[in-house]
């Protein structure tokens, strides 16, 4: 089992910037990816970012791309989202999630039902 614990969430300006975190416990060692989503206005998971274990490769998705990045913390098993020039079309509620023993390719790892954990969510609000 592994449990997952965001935090940095809160609310700015447009234009300000907010750091996400999301540590790992628990049986981190068959990690794939770590990503982050958010709840869209359907209430559908949307993709954010994503980060592969083996390779540290990154993925964004066009709306965060140049604005936003994912980073980890091996030493910490910690995931991180920087977000900055944020925007009021970007507050929502954000999600961590863990992917493991999967096939880290970016159709895999931008895919919210192929994670195999979720953390409780951070809410993120920018005002205008």
């Amino acid at each position: 089992q592994v449990q997952l614990a965001e935090s940095g969430g809160g609310s700015v300006r447009a234009g300000g910037s907010l750091r996400l975190s999301c540590a790992a416990n628990g049986r981190t060692f068959s990690t794939t990816a770590m990503g982050w989503f958010r709840l869209a206005t359907d209430k559908v998971q949307e993709f954010v970012a994503a980060i592969t274990w083996s390779g540290n490769k990154t993925y964004y998705a066009d709306s965060v791309q140049g604005r936003f990045t994912i980073s980890r913390d091996n030493a910490k098993n910690t995931v991180y989202l920087q977000m900055n020039s944020l925007k009021p079309e970007d507050t929502t509620i954000y999600y961590c999630a863990l992917q493991e023993d999967g096939v880290d390719t970016e159709m895999v790892v931008t895919t919210p039902h192929l994670y195999d954990y979720w953390g409780q969510g951070t809410q993120v609000t920018v005002s205008s």
